[in-house]
């Protein structure tokens, strides 16, 4: 079977891959306990001849296999429906926070990927030597500790005591009144305030891939390609990164593939200890407020950018891997 072949293929499974994750987040929200509406009218925020309009505007009152059509059509469309606490378009909320949590979360994996790899090369390849024993336990320690707790400890090293980075936010609270025309201001700003929470992040994810690429490099490094490499004369360095390591990539793909599916979730107990305005404090609030077409939302495109980084995982394990066969 040849690659188009098996795109096609692959095509048509995810399409119907998201039709049931749809069906599957659909019940899990008609099967949760307690009524939205009645959540909002015991908090004070309906009056009680408000009840009966609110439920008919939302469709609570519709038979379910009709408010069913009415949810896959809407998802499909992006009409992701208004928030049960802010009463805003899910839509926009989305769009606001998007980007915070893309620089965080896309920051600190691309950050712990390159770190990772590059320490599990080196690491592979002093097997059993003083750097080898220091980076794995190094990153056994980071990988280990709870991520809230290093958030913390980095809050009062480098805010509170030393005062070189701000504890709280995206940018600067007077931004919001008066934002800056330097664009160099702007991205120092930015950069300051991504700081803490990208270095709790990196400390956090680097450890896994750093142990990942070490174990698969220790079999590729035992390979008879690789020794007729080193044979040839060539340097460490391209045998390393350029024979081995292209050859041991194929399961560090699917780590970093299902990271970078993951972004959209944010980083739920980072940006809380940070009060990080991204998608996943936002997820936090959402469920403490019961906020459920927020948590449709979130769950749905999660699902999909899982999918799709799955997807480019298959297409890349052919271009990476020759030994790959579509079939």
């Amino acid at each position: 079977m040849g690659l188009r072949i098996f795109i096609v293929k692959r095509a048509i499974f995810s399409v119907v891959l998201i039709f049931f994750v749809l069906t599957l987040n659909f019940i899990i929200f008609q099967l949760m306990p307690g009524n939205p509406i009645e959540l909002l009218a015991s908090a004070g925020r309906l009056r009680p001849g408000q009840v009966e309009e609110v439920s008919k505007l939302w469709g609570f009152e519709e038979p379910l296999h009709v408010r069913y059509v009415k949810y896959i059509c809407n998802m499909l469309t992006g009409q992701f429906g208004y928030s049960y606490y802010s009463l805003q378009p899910v839509s926009l909320e989305v769009a606001e926070r998007l980007t915070n949590t893309l620089l965080l979360v896309g920051t600190s994996t691309v950050l712990s990927i390159i770190i990772g790899i590059i320490l599990g090369v080196i690491a592979a390849h002093q097997r059993g030597k003083i750097f080898d024993s220091i980076a794995v336990i190094a990153s056994l320690t980071t990988y280990s500790l709870p991520s809230f707790w290093m958030g913390m400890i980095l809050l009062l090293i480098f805010y509170y005591h030393l005062g070189w980075f701000p504890g709280a936010g995206s940018m600067p609270r007077e931004w919001a009144i008066n934002p800056p025309d330097n664009i160099w201001v702007l991205i120092s700003g930015r950069i300051q305030h991504l700081f803490l929470p990208t270095l709790t992040l990196v400390l956090f994810m680097y450890g896994g891939y750093l142990l990942l690429t070490r174990a698969t490099m220790l079999e590729t490094l035992t390979e008879d390609y690789v020794i007729t490499a080193k044979a040839k004369g060539l340097s460490e360095r391209i045998v390393l990164f350029k024979h081995a390591l292209k050859n041991a990539s194929l399961p560090i793909i699917t780590n970093a593939a299902l990271s970078f599916g993951f972004m959209l979730s944010g980083a739920i107990i980072t940006e809380q200890v940070f009060t990080y305005p991204g998608l996943g404090k936002w997820t936090w609030d959402a469920i403490a407020f019961a906020d459920h077409p927020v948590l449709q939302t979130i769950f749905y495109l999660i699902a999909i950018c899982v999918i799709i980084a799955n997807f480019i995982a298959d297409i890349l394990y052919g271009i990476i891997d020759p030994r790959v066969k579509y079939g």
